[in-house]
């Protein structure tokens, strides 16, 4: 047999077994209508939720908010010169290569890049971009091609590509099964398997940072901030800190040990803490939608809006205005008589001594807040803020309701154009009628307005009516007064060598019965030479005295005058503590090598070998899950593998029961998760055994976001994202496996419950760059797909 014959043979036995069909992966659950948005998607292009095959370039699920990746192999049926056009709802986009390599594919057609232009089925002529310059093709090649086609929530979605050959008058005809072949037979293959997938100038496999070098976005959070990369820095020796402050017993008023809690009311026991400087974790740029951290009705501020802060000029009107209260319209003289605590808490601690005062507030002066969002705004005087605030009535008697004019002037609906009028399809605007009074605009309108830090109006209570409110802000001055004092106290201690460069973080849980909790994080210059820091829990006791009489060491107490800094016996975290990841799987092939993925970078980034990652499989058969820890480079990892249906709560309990030391942390986690680089720091320093556990806020991104483009809400419900030391685990019981046994949803409410109730505390704090991505329930866990029309 000649050589050439053997090729032959070999390439018609793979055309006979692939020609019919194209490849087609299907990205599901995202939101958006251009192609631009579906190469945003995490998964794109190599992890699609579904791998499959069609029989002619003519796509239409009847489905939503989606996106497809078509490629191939396209044999024409002559020589000759071809013109091929796609259609689509909404956008797509047409490659060809010269040849059978997807290295040299181009793009050829599209409908739209903006997401809002669309074609109805065999429209091939609508716009410009959908039909290609002639392309000559030889009978006796293949040549590879690419369709990709995005498809929101509206809409009759299709895709079809059609050609024709470059003569006069001839129609497009849509590619069918006679002439694409398959560029690979994926039926045997694994969803984590992709070595195959063709990489393309159309679509190919690109890092996150090379996507989005730049964001455009208008969250906050995207902008950097000290505390993402705090864990870099070198951590001070701990001898430095060793009897810098006197012990103190720790026992916060607020702990509910062996109290009756109902069920599921926990979450009413979590109290949340303040931050300063301001983290910017404030979903601004959803509060088009969602201004419910203004605490006012939804209703009133469509009518009212935000005039009840302004005090018109011309308005000559005194008397006492009023602030709306969420249960309704509160005298503001009351509301902030009921808050005079807290705003005494927050803005009137008694100040340090002038020296030290002045040395912290230089430091606070490089931070530079952006100029919208002033640091430490403090509360208005009571007066002024009587003043600065009109009533519901003096706003209604003061604008005029252009609704009711018309309704007076309204002209009979039954009777028909005047003559010279103009008709109702008319795109002009018809003359003002004699007689009709313009609503008269005062330009030259000015108004007062008062300072107002709406920050006085939160509590430290678990607020689960608001999801776009940020961390709860401290006063500078109260952290100028106890960070001036700690600082005289370690350069006390170590003579003098440390200089504060940064106040990086401090988080403040409040306890106005016994005494505030402190975490400090400072960087520091050491001799002037090298920089360190420093992370802390220190505690402001109010009683001191009495507090003292409880220390183990039987000594007597103290008689302080006044709040004493002292270090809490009971709260020290531990810098280098084991944290293990703790995931629950099934069938989430794409979804288990993301987090795998994720776990890798967090390594490369962080160097931090003390974590590992327990997954436990439910007989998976998308993925070899064990195969793909082995070929990864996570510092540790456990297969755990179990046989029958998808139980969250068993996974966890068989994950957390697999670690042998019972001194290390336990991170109940979730597949769908974007981890920030300081992770394991955050959920270290949150942690402390015997004490303390963490419940960090996710923020949940909506259908077609991530985290470059966040938009979304935190998860103020939520508590399955839990770290604690696994001997408190193990105290509390941990996983309810039988009442949560054939379900999901309810179990982080049942553990937190517990948790409590064993005396420990949760700290609540929304994290930045901690994101949920969105994803639907469809083909999870132990779901059913049932057949869908074949019509």
């Amino acid at each position: 047999m000649s050589k050439a014959k053997y090729v032959y043979d070999v390439f018609e036995i793979y055309f006979i077994s692939y020609k019919g069909q194209a490849n087609l992966h299907v990205f599901e659950d995202w939101c958006g209508s251009s192609v631009a948005q579906l190469r945003k998607n995490l998964h794109f292009p190599l992890y699609p939720h579904l791998r499959t095959a069609v029989k002619k370039l003519a796509v239409a699920p009847r489905w939503k908010n989606y996106g497809l990746r078509i490629f191939g192999f396209i044999h024409p049926y002559r020589d000759g010169d071809f013109q091929f056009a796609v259609s689509s709802d909404d956008n797509s986009e047409f490659w060809l290569s010269s040849d059978e390599s997807p290295l040299n594919a181009r793009l050829l057609a599209y409908v739209g890049r903006l997401g809002s232009e669309w074609t109805a089925p065999g429209e091939f002529s609508k716009f410009r971009s959908q039909s290609s310059k002639p392309v000559h093709l030889i009978y006796s090649r293949r040549y590879y091609f690419e369709v990709l086609h995005k498809q929101d929530d509206k809409g009759s979605d299709h895709v079809e590509v059609g050609w024709r050959p470059f003569l006069p008058g001839l129609k497009y005809e849509v590619i069918d099964s006679s002439y694409i072949s398959l560029y690979t037979d994926e039926s045997g293959l694994k969803m984590n398997g992709v070595g195959h997938i063709p990489q393309t100038l159309a679509s190919h496999s690109r890092t996150p940072r090379e996507v989005w070098p730049i964001s455009r976005h208008g969250a906050d959070m995207l902008r950097p901030d000290p505390r993402d990369t705090f864990f870099s820095i070198p951590m001070i020796e701990p001898s430095r800190l060793d009897n810098l402050l006197p012990p103190c017993a720790y026992s916060p008023s607020y702990v509910v040990k062996d109290f009756p809690i109902a069920r599921y009311q926990g979450l009413q026991f979590v109290y949340l803490s303040f931050v300063y400087p301001n983290d910017f974790t404030r979903l601004t740029h959803m509060e088009r939608e969602n201004k419910c951290f203004y605490r006012e009705s939804p209703i009133y501020l469509e009518k009212f809006g935000f005039y009840k802060y302004m005090k018109m000029d011309e308005e000559e009107e005194d008397g006492p205005y009023f602030f709306a209260h969420p249960d309704g319209v509160y005298s503001s003289l009351s509301y902030l008589a009921d808050r005079k605590e807290e705003s005494q808490s927050k803005g009137e601690k008694k100040p340090a001594s002038t020296v030290r005062t002045q040395n912290i507030s230089s430091v606070l002066l490089d931070w530079e807040p952006p100029p919208t969002t002033p640091a430490g705004v403090t509360a208005p005087g009571l007066n002024s803020s009587v003043k600065s605030i009109p009533t519901a009535s003096s706003i209604t008697s003061s604008l005029k309701s252009p609704e009711a004019t018309a309704s007076q002037q309204e002209p009979d609906p039954d009777e028909g154009p005047e003559e010279g009028g103009l008709s109702d399809y008319s795109y002009e605007e018809a003359d003002p009628r004699p007689g009709w009074a313009e609503e008269a605009i005062n330009w030259q309108r000015t108004f007062s307005v008062n300072t107002m830090d709406f920050e006085l109006l939160r509590s430290d209570w678990n607020d689960l009516r608001c999801n776009v409110s940020g961390n709860l802000q401290l006063a500078e001055s109260e952290v100028v007064d106890v960070l001036a004092q700690y600082m005289e106290k370690l350069n006390e201690h170590n003579g003098g060598i440390y200089t504060l460069l940064r106040i990086i973080n401090v988080e403040k849980r409040r306890d106005s019965a016994r005494g505030n909790r402190y975490l400090i994080e400072l960087e520091l210059m050491e001799r002037g030479k090298r920089v360190v820091r420093l992370s802390e829990y220190i505690y402001l006791l109010q009683h001191p005295g009495q507090m003292e009489d409880s220390l183990e060491n039987g000594e007597g107490s103290t008689p302080y005058a006044k709040p004493l800094l002292c270090q809490p016996t009971t709260l020290k975290w531990r810098h280098s503590v084991m944290v293990h990841f703790v995931v629950p799987v099934k069938n989430q092939a794409r979804w288990v090598q993301q987090f795998i993925s994720d776990m890798e970078l967090l390594h490369l980034e962080t160097k931090d070998d003390n974590f590992s990652i327990i997954i436990v499989d439910f007989q998976s058969d998308d993925m070899d899950v064990e195969q793909a820890l082995k070929d990864s480079t996570v510092p540790r990892y456990e297969y755990l593998r179990r046989e029958g249906n998808f139980e969250r709560s068993a996974g966890l309990q068989i994950g957390v029961d697999s670690i042998k030391d019972s001194h290390s942390i336990v991170f109940l986690c979730d597949l769908h998760i974007h981890f920030p680089l300081n992770i394991l720091e955050s959920i270290r320093k949150h942690c402390v055994e015997g004490s303390l556990a963490f419940a960090p806020i996710v923020m949940r991104l909506g259908c077609g976001s991530s985290p470059q483009e966040p938009d979304g809400y935190w998860e103020v419900n939520g508590f399955g994202l839990f770290g604690i030391y696994k001997s408190d685990f193990d105290k509390v019981g941990g996983m309810n496996t039988e009442e949560f046994k054939d379900r999901w949803g309810g179990e982080d409410w049942e553990l937190l419950d517990r948790v409590l109730q064993n005396g420990l505390e949760v700290e609540r704090l929304r994290m930045r760059n901690f994101f949920h991505y969105y994803h639907s329930k469809r083909g999870m866990w132990n779901a059913q797909m049932k057949k869908g029309p074949k019509g």
